[in-house]
């Protein structure tokens, strides 16, 4: 089947496919906040409902959350399965909007013209672009390109409690030969990105207690544990002077970048003085000797997410705290192994302290990093068909962040995936005044169309 006319008529039909995405942003479906619940089985019936009147066999999965949503179309050739969520994030502060964030509009910026709403780029806009190129293939050509399914999560934005029982009860209808998931961005601008590599995740919460209650520190300072001291002792301890972080077998799994993976990413020339420049920052904070994108993609590391202890409200109180608390997250590369992390970092911790605290411990997830095995050609494919669609080659990159269903789609079903986006960096996603491109829109859903027509063919 010919793609020029698929591209034609994307082309002719943005206004319309522009006033559906907005129509879909209108539904407010915030899945942490149960207030919420009817909106968001609203915006699982809209997706039903529009992917039936484009071919797709498709219905509302019910779960103990949110709905899932599922579609087929058969067919001959590789069987292509793409995931997107349809739930959004809280619009808090709302004060900080510049306007209602589920009153979405088309706004003139100088970078050209956005959609301006909660879930523009997460993810309702990139999980329409894909949609949008199948409904032009449709309207093209009479039909869908191959055997294609959909699977849209209503539970992404809260920890996707339904996700795994649901992918575990329905493995069978849900396996395919690689997974296409578009929850990802560009590199730069105006450069394409298949992510290749995703850094896995591990969260502990610890609460150190001392004293049985607060203390005067007049009366007891100098003499009496403190446990904030403790707890910053411990956290200041987790990194020595060159950035390493010292729980014991921490680096054990740990790869170092190969030469044709180092010589790729210097090609894409990133700037990391300009990178921390945007956000008040300009010297690179990491392990020495390794280069920046090495660092926010390849190598591991330990940060403190949140701190407190005793009195922070206005004015002062001279007091010595009875606990203090800490969040501490472990971004995980090539195959360190969470479980082990966490015991050795309880280890360490309960090491350290004094006699008279003790430590209790709050697990907030565990999850590996990702590694996709791009031999497949399907990569190569994808590849080139991005290429031929921006002014930049695409790249194959890693990401910081870690999108947990692109390994449940390995572990669970044994498959590859795809990990391609049209966001950009300032598209301010999880805070207020969201927004995306209508050229990452627009072009987004030809990017599809050229994708479709090369695995597909």
């Amino acid at each position: 089947m010919s793609l020029d006319p698929v591209l034609a008529c994307i082309d002719a039909d943005l206004p319309q496919a522009t006033d559906r995405l907005l129509e879909l942003l209108r539904i407010p479906s915030i899945s942490t906040d149960p207030a919420y619940k009817p909106d968001c089985d609203r915006a699982a019936d809209w997706l039903v409902k529009d992917l039936q009147s484009i071919g797709f066999t498709a219905s509302k999965r019910p779960t103990p959350g949110h709905p899932m949503v599922v579609a087929h179309t058969g067919g001959e050739g590789p069987h292509l399965m793409f995931y997107g969520h349809y739930d959004v994030q809280p619009v808090d502060p709302l004060e900080l909007w510049d306007r209602d964030p589920f009153d979405p509009q088309i706004e003139d910026t100088a970078k050209g013209k956005v959609i301006r709403g909660r879930g523009s780029s997460d993810d309702k806009g990139q999980l329409m672009t894909f949609v949008e190129a199948c409904r032009a293939w449709k309207e093209v050509h009479g039909t869908l390109p191959g055997n294609i399914s959909i699977f849209f999560e209503g539970e992404e934005e809260s920890g996707s409690p339904s996700l795994i029982p649901f992918m575990k009860e329905n493995a069978a209808e849900l396996t395919a030969d690689i997974a296409l998931i578009c929850d990802t961005g560009l590199y730069g601008d105006s450069t394409p990105a298949i992510i290749t590599q995703l850094r896995g995740l591990l969260g502990e919460e610890l609460t150190i207690t001392g004293p049985s209650k607060d203390l005067h520190s007049g009366m007891y300072g100098g003499l009496a544990m403190n446990p904030a001291r403790v707890l910053t002792s411990i956290i200041a301890s987790l990194h020595d002077a060159d950035g390493r972080i010292t729980i014991p077998d921490f680096y054990d799994g740990v790869p170092e970048l190969s030469n044709e993976l180092a010589a790729a990413w210097d090609d894409l020339k990133f700037d990391e003085k300009a990178f921390l420049g945007e956000v008040g920052l300009s010297d690179p904070a990491g392990e020495k000797g390794r280069r920046p994108l090495e660092m926010l993609w390849s190598r591991p590391t330990c940060e403190v997410n949140g701190i407190w202890s005793g009195y922070t409200g206005e004015g002062f109180k001279t007091v010595l705290p009875s606990e203090a608390h800490a969040k501490i997250s472990f971004r995980l590369v090539g195959q360190q192994d969470p479980l082990k992390i966490r015991e050795n970092f309880r280890k360490l911790v309960q090491d350290m302290l004094p006699p008279d605290c003790t430590v209790a411990f709050k697990d907030h997830g565990a999850g590996p990093a990702g590694q996709m095995a791009t031999t497949d050609p399907a990569f190569d494919q994808a590849r080139q068909a991005l290429s031929d669609e921006w002014p930049n080659a695409a790249a194959y990159v890693g990401c910081g962040g870690s999108i947990p269903i692109a390994g449940y789609f390995k572990d669970i079903l044994g498959m590859d995936a795809m990990l391609i986006g049209f966001g950009k960096d300032d598209d301010q996603i999880h805070s207020p005044n969201e927004k995306y491109d209508l050229e990452s829109f627009h072009k987004g859903t030809r990017s599809w169309a050229r994708i479709l027509a090369a695995l597909t063919s």
